[in-house]
């Protein structure tokens, strides 16, 4: 007689449940291959504190921080790291500043390639907002865990500043080093979309500080919509191909082949429940380019092969699956990277997105941001100015194509 009881009970304990969902992530690629390059990109640290400012998608009452040191090549040291509320930049709230402990402690070592989590820290995370988070490296250090292309100013100071209100910084950078990921306490039901892929995805031509990627615009319509549970983060890296690691070493930026860094950028992630894959137009486009050689070319039917693969990796973890058409580049201007040859393979690789059941829904990218007069081409008011990646408008514009039903549970695949 008492089992109805427990049953009426259950649905009333599950909504008390909560777990980690990441709200904000910044996908790693290796470091440039010599130390004056790294010097020159800013990315040699020594007694010196790097305060860089994160984008939250979803709120909560509790936070912790990622910190990396993949494609370190020695241990890591973090002499003291610290979260707070964004100020003015490059300034923090001081009210809220708290200092990040690994394991209970103050200062933490990082094996080369890993990962570590910080103890939660009681923060009031705004939906929307801006978090910094500030680390403090004593000795000669090497960056690792680069975002090279941030679209975001991180800023550089001498010295101890971790705790400091007033930031008083010696330089700027335009990358993140170090902060792979911030996660806050969510309800149970609460889930994160994924938004992987290149450039594109990483909001290159966006403005800068103004978190204006069409992931951010994602979260936001979200918000209006009354879907609050949904975090949205970004596992972009300009460059990027599905197929082939940075043919050269200057171009490691790029990072490494999607294939390779699927694990880590999507499947790892806390919370992850949707992914959105746009990847393959640098697979079409880099070839006979200065950025790979002739020999990297591939097919449609390479492509397509490569992102079945990041498909069925997703299922098997319980992901569903979102494909996107890859937009027009007709026009740009980068020697070798586009041909009519090139976009008849992204037309085809189109249609199969379109089409598949690899996947579980898709986004039509491409219709959203093309000239429809010459669709070949991107619309002149979404263009960024190279033809190839999209301004903010762009941004929005595909932000806003897709379909927030797709993020709604279902037996069946939801296609637009």
């Amino acid at each position: 007689m008492k089992l109805p009881v427990l049953l009426c009970l259950f649905p009333l304990l599950a909504s008390s449940l909560t777990h980690w969902v990441a709200t904000w992530s910044a996908s790693p690629a290796p470091p440039m291959a010599t130390e004056a390059e790294m010097r020159t990109a800013k990315l040699l640290f020594e007694n010196q504190t790097l305060r860089m400012f994160a984008h939250t998608s979803i709120g909560g009452g509790m936070v912790r921080v990622r910190l990396s040191n993949v494609f370190g090549k020695a241990f890591l040291k973090i002499d003291e790291a610290h979260v707070a509320l964004r100020d003015k930049s490059p300034n923090i709230v001081q009210s809220t500043d708290s200092v990040l402990t690994f394991s209970g402690r103050k200062t933490i070592s990082i094996p080369p390639n890993a990962v570590v989590i910080s103890d939660p820290v009681p923060m009031k995370v705004p939906v929307d907002g801006d978090l910094a988070v500030s680390i403090f490296l004593e000795k000669h250090t090497a960056a690792a865990g680069i975002h090279y292309a941030a679209n975001a100013t991180s800023f550089i100071g001498e010295g101890n500043q971790t705790a400091a209100a007033s930031f008083v910084q010696s330089t700027t950078v335009a990358s993140w080093a170090f902060l792979a990921g911030i996660d806050v306490v969510a309800p149970a039901l609460a889930a994160a979309i994924v938004a992987f892929g290149d450039s594109i995805t990483d909001g290159s031509r966006s403005t800068t500080d103004a978190n204006r990627r069409w992931p951010n615009i994602l979260a936001q319509r979200l918000q209006k919509a009354g879907i609050t549970n949904l975090a949205v983060i970004d596992s972009g890296i300009g460059g990027n191909r599905v197929l082939h690691d940075p043919a050269t070493p200057a171009n490691m930026r790029f990072g490494v082949n999607a294939l390779a860094r699927f694990d880590r950028d999507v499947l790892a992630q806390p919370g992850a429940k949707y992914v959105i894959i746009l990847e393959g137009i640098n697979d079409i486009g880099h070839p006979g380019s200065q950025s790979a050689p002739p020999s990297e070319s591939v097919t449609a039917e390479d492509v397509i092969a490569g992102l079945t693969q990041l498909a069925e990796r997703s299922h098997e973890m319980g992901l569903k699956v979102i494909g996107a058409t890859l937009t027009p580049f007709a026009g740009c201007p980068f020697p070798g990277y586009y041909t009519a040859e090139k976009d008849a393979i992204r037309a085809a690789v189109n249609q199969w997105v379109r089409t598949t059941n690899v996947y579980d829904g898709f986004v039509d990218f491409d219709k959203a941001t093309r000239d429809a007069a010459h669709p070949d081409q991107m619309l002149a008011a979404y263009d960024g100015g190279d033809h190839l990646h999209p301004g903010d408008a762009g941004y929005k514009a595909m932000a806003e194509a897709i379909n927030l039903k797709l993020f709604r549970p279902t037996k069946k695949s939801i296609r637009k």
